[in-house]
């Protein structure tokens, strides 16, 4: 497993910083709903592809940070740790290197020193800039890729200082409003609807009220955004 930091070329590779705005979109689109924790090897790996096709049908994404653990401890009733060692070799192991190929972005071998930390900070930090009218895309895809190509800190206020920076965004503020009783109400909230709508992973995308689990189902996700599939959801 790859310990520390170790340096990537650029902190936008793969996606395009330039074309994400930081402020409020000027005029309302059509949204895609986006529950995801800021530390999901999965949404990081989906995370540019998605964006891309945001912009490619003209989505806006509507971001829903959430407590991945008590979401996912709530739809199964088996903790994460009890699972089976073939099972998090082949989809936490095998899985993540052949979907980063895939995708072709960098993914550090095994999983982030501090990836059992507290993720309440970050994702707060998310919702902050949603409160204050940003435009988080490129501070979502910058934190996840961060975290799983860095090896930075989630819980640590230094290394979410240095995210912020990382896309000239300033972090003090956000920072300032992630500890709001506000934002933390709204963290709240989602990590409750997502339970509500039986999401039980990260990334989980809603298109029009139809679920998509998993960066794997994006090429539905693109098709959903212009053409909805036949059927229902939920059942």
């Amino acid at each position: 497993m790859q310990i520390g930091r170790t340096p990537s070329a650029e902190p936008s590779a793969t996606i395009d910083l330039t074309n994400l705005s930081f402020q409020k979109k000027e005029h309302e689109l059509k949204k895609i709903e986006y529950f995801y924790a800021g530390y999901s090897a999965f949404a990081y790996i989906g995370s540019a592809e998605f964006m891309r096709i945001a912009r490619a049908t003209e989505r806006e994404i509507d971001h829903r940070p959430i407590d991945l653990r008590k979401v996912v401890a709530a739809a199964s009733p088996s903790a994460f740790g009890t699972r089976s060692p073939q099972h998090k070799a082949y989809y936490f192991g095998r899985e993540i290197e052949r979907w980063a190929e895939h995708w072709n972005i960098p993914i550090m071998k095994g999983s982030p020193t501090y990836h059992s930390n507290d993720i309440t900070l970050s994702n707060c930090m998310l919702i902050a800039g949603l409160v204050m009218e940003m435009d988080i895309d490129a501070l979502a895809h910058e934190m996840l890729r961060a975290h799983w190509v860095d090896d930075y800190d989630l819980d640590n206020q230094a290394d979410l200082e240095k995210i912020a920076r990382n896309i000239d965004i300033d972090p003090a503020p956000l920072l300032d409003a992630a500890r709001s009783p506000e934002v933390k109400a709204i963290y709240q909230t989602n990590t409750e609807e997502a339970i509500e709508r039986s999401v039980f992973g990260s990334p989980t995308y809603f298109v029009d009220g139809d679920m998509f689990y998993g960066q794997d189902h994006l090429s539905f996700v693109e098709r959903a955004a212009t053409t909805a599939y036949k059927g229902q959801w939920p059942r």
